[in-house]
C-alpha cells in the first residue's frame, strides 16, 4: 500500500527557528533591542526558559552558540549562526508576524536563516509505543536545569519518500530472522537512552518531501550538562545503519549546539 491517504495530516501548531549572525563588526546585540523584548510581551510569548503549563499567545527561547559540525547538507547560514531564536504558537500568523519582525531586525547586522515548519499528529504510534516511549518522555525543564539545545535539520531521500507508508512503518521497529534473533533495532530502540532526560521536538515541512532548499523536518533536543553524552551516543546510535537501517536515507543539515538564555540580553554573555 504506497498510498498516503491514510495518515493523519492534523496540524497541532506551528514553529520556526530563525538562526542570526553578525558580519563587519555590526551589532546583533543592538539590532534587536527593546523591539524584540516588546514584540515578545505583545504577542504574549512565554519564555521557554521557564516552563509553565500555558502560554496564552505561545512561546519563544534565546539560544546562545556553543558549536556547530557540518552534515551531509551544506547549510552555512545555520552552521555559523552566532544564535537561534526559537517561536511556536498554535496560530500560523503569530508565528509568521514574530519571525518576520525579528528577521527583518537582526537582518540589518548579518544574514538571517529562517526554518519553518508545524507539529503534526504521530502516524506510528500505537497504544503500546505510546506507553513505553512517549508517556515515559521527559517534559521541557528550566533553563537553568537543561541549558543545553540542539538544533538538527535533516531530510530523506527521494527514496524514502518513494516508499509506502506500510513499508516506512517497519524501520522504526526491531527486525528479526527466521530463529527471532534481533537483525537490527530500529529507531526506536535506537534511540531508547535518551527517552527519560532527551526533551524532543520535531516540527515537519508543510509538505511531503519538503521542496528544494528547505528541510523535512526541523529536529531540537534539549537536555541537562550531565545528559550531553547521552545525546551523543544516542545520535551516533541512529546513524549506525547496521543498527537502524532507515539513516540510509536519512541526509543531515548541521548539528548546532547552543545554551538557552533567560532573555535577549543574556543571549550575548553566553559561551558563544
Amino acid at each position: 500500500m504506497r498510498s498516503d491517504d491514510f495518515l493523519t495530516q492534523e496540524v497541532l501548531g506551528h514553529g520556526g527557528y530563525l538562526c542570526a549572525r553578525a558580519v563587519d563588526g555590526r551589532d546583533l546585540r543592538g539590532a534587536g533591542a527593546h523591539a524584540i523584548p516588546s514584540l515578545a510581551a505583545r504577542l504574549r510569548l512565554r519564555n521557554e526558559f521557564d516552563p509553565a503549563d500555558t502560554a496564552p499567545g505561545g512561546t519563544i527561547a534565546f539560544l546562545g552558540r556553543c558549536a556547530a559540525t557540518t552534515g551531509e547538507i551544506e547549510d552555512g547560514e545555520v552552521l555559523q549562526a552566532q544564535l537561534v531564536i526559537h517561536v511556536s504558537s498554535g496560530r500560523a500568523e503569530v508565528v509568521d508576524e514574530s519571525l518576520g519582525e525579528i528577521s527583518r531586525r537582526l537582518s540589518a547586522a548579518g544574514p538571517v536563516r529562517t526554518l519553518r515548519g508545524s507539529a503534526r499528529s504521530r502516524n506510528y504510534t500505537g497504544a503500546a509505543m505510546q506507553r513505553w516511549a512517549y508517556d515515559r518522555a521527559v517534559v521541557q525543564q528550566p533553563g537553568a536545569v537543561a541549558p543545553n539545545a540542539f538544533l538538527l535539520p535533516l531530510s530523506k531521500t527521494g527514496e524514502w519518500w518513494g516508499k509506502g507508508w506500510m513499508e516506512r512503518h517497519t524501520y522504526f521497529l526491531p527486525t528479526y530472522d527466521a530463529r527471532g534473533a534481533m537483525t537490527s533495532e530500529g529507531h526506536a530502540l535506537a534511540a531508547a537512552a535518551g527517552i527519560e532526560c532527551l526533551l524532543r521536538r520535531t516540527y515537519r515541512a508543510a509538505t511531503e518531501p519538503a521542496p528544494e532548499g528547505e528541510y523535512d523536518f526541523l529536529t531540537y533536543f534539549e537536555c541537562s550538562d550531565g545528559d550531553v553524552p547521552v545525546f551523543l551516543r544516542v545520535r551516533e546510535a541512529l546513524r549506525d545503519v547496521a543498527r537502524n537501517p532507515e539513516w540510509r536515507f536519512v541526509r543531515e543539515g548541521p548539528t548546532w549546539h547552543g545554551r538557552r538564555a533567560p532573555s535577549w540580553d543574556a543571549l550575548f554573555s553566553g559561551c558563544a
